[in-house]
């Protein structure tokens, strides 16, 4: 295995590099102040736009899809180190390049799975950055952790399907520019195969039955950067069976395959925000004196640092490790590589975090640092893409077939 960066991913990185320092550090607060001036909360604040039309001038534009016909057509390993370059500004960055979630996941499903039909009306916009969009799992009467639990129906009526159903938490829904829905729903649910009965059909914003209800809060506050996570409430919504995205009862695979690059992307993110907790903790530290001496002299602040970059260190190795995986084995020969970083990253960039927040005392929890957000985005990606113990249970069968 050599992680060594070829020659693109250097050129990449430095003219990444750059623009975060040009552009996105300083726009965080202005993004900030013209929000909080929005007729509504969820619309895109003006400089948002502006750092996407100067990175897609620059060519840092939907550097996420190996694709070479719709992005950059980067592998897994060369994508990793801009991943965690974005990820130290993940409410910002990731959208400046088009490489924003839930977007990235909708557009490899509509590149690998969607009808030319399709990739004409949604996903062609999406890759333009017009448009924004929505994935529909998530419901809150049922453990959706467990796909085979979702209640959503999507049934045939002619040559239409009648969607019904409530979910939550469905992230970008309550930007106004979120204009389509990828739902997943139930086509065949007394199907004698659980994997089977799902499905993925695709319901624009502006279907008679769609009710976006109201916004979900994260621990206690409403997520605007990303476009909120919303409620939403499908009420037969009407869609042409032309909608459906693959075959009926390929709902499940296709989650699967949509998973895989997503779990992967925000494992290369978190290491982002890691180091710049870091960074935010070691500028702390030399610039804070308390009980007579710099916290930079204290012992605990020492060993804070140090465990953090050993971490970090372990992290991003295993992270890359996953990606060349992916790169040269697929998805599904990745698989236990894949669940281990879910498992392993969030968590320890939580802890990370932690003692960054610790370090800065109130300004920590504060809106005057990144921290509290940035933790906020870490704890919950422990839950998102499937909780923790589902990987675990996952990858401890698998472990355990070996002596069986």
């Amino acid at each position: 295995m050599d992680f060594a960066f070829d020659a693109r991913t250097e050129e990449l990185r430095a003219r990444l590099l750059a623009f975060m320092d040009e552009y996105v550090y300083p726009a965080e607060a202005v993004a900030e102040e013209q929000r909080a001036l929005l007729a509504s909360p969820w619309d895109t604040p003006a400089v948002v736009e502006e750092l996407k039309a100067e990175a897609r001038r620059q060519g840092l534009w939907n550097l996420f899809l190996p694709d070479a016909e719709y992005g950059a057509g980067l592998t897994n390993l060369q994508y990793a180190p801009l991943a965690e370059i974005t990820g130290r500004s993940p409410h910002l960055a990731p959208t400046a390049l088009n490489c924003a979630a839930p977007d990235t996941g909708n557009m490899e499903v509509l590149s690998q799975f969607g009808s030319e039909q399709h990739k004409k009306q949604w996903l062609e916009p999406l890759l333009a950055g017009e448009i924004r969009s929505a994935f529909a799992m998530t419901e809150p009467d049922v453990a959706s952790s467990d796909a085979t639990n979702i209640t959503t129906l999507i049934e045939r009526d002619g040559d239409d399907y009648l969607v019904t159903g409530r979910k939550w938490y469905i992230s970008g829904a309550m930007n106004p520019d979120c204009t389509i829905f990828i739902v997943m729903g139930k086509t065949d649910p007394d199907g004698s195969d659980l994997r089977r009965q799902q499905s993925m059909v695709l319901v624009p914003r502006d279907t008679p039955g769609v009710t976006v209800k109201r916004a979900m809060k994260v621990f206690g506050y409403e997520d605007h950067s990303h476009g909120g996570h919303a409620e939403v409430v499908f009420d037969h919504a009407r869609v042409p069976v032309t909608n459906l995205i693959g075959e009926e009862g390929g709902g499940f695979a296709i989650a699967q395959a949509r998973l895989g690059p997503g779990r992967i992307h925000h494992c290369m993110r978190l290491i982002g925000m890691a180091e710049r907790a870091i960074e935010l903790m070691c500028r702390r530290a030399v610039s804070r004196d308390a009980f007579g001496k710099a916290l930079a002299q204290q012992g605990v602040v020492h060993n804070w640092i140090a465990d953090a970059r050993v971490t970090v260190e372990q992290l991003r190795l295993l992270v890359l490790k996953t990606a060349w995986m992916m790169d040269t084995v697929g998805n599904r020969g990745a698989h236990t590589e894949i669940q281990s970083i879910k498992i392993a990253t969030p968590r320890a960039v939580v802890d990370i975090l932690d003692r960054a927040i610790q370090l800065h005392g109130a300004g920590g929890v504060s809106q005057d640092f990144p921290l509290a957000e940035l933790y906020a985005s870490a704890r919950t990606l422990m839950i998102a893409d499937g909780p923790d113990e589902v990987h675990q249970r996952s990858l401890a069968r698998r472990e355990l077939k070996k002596y069986v």
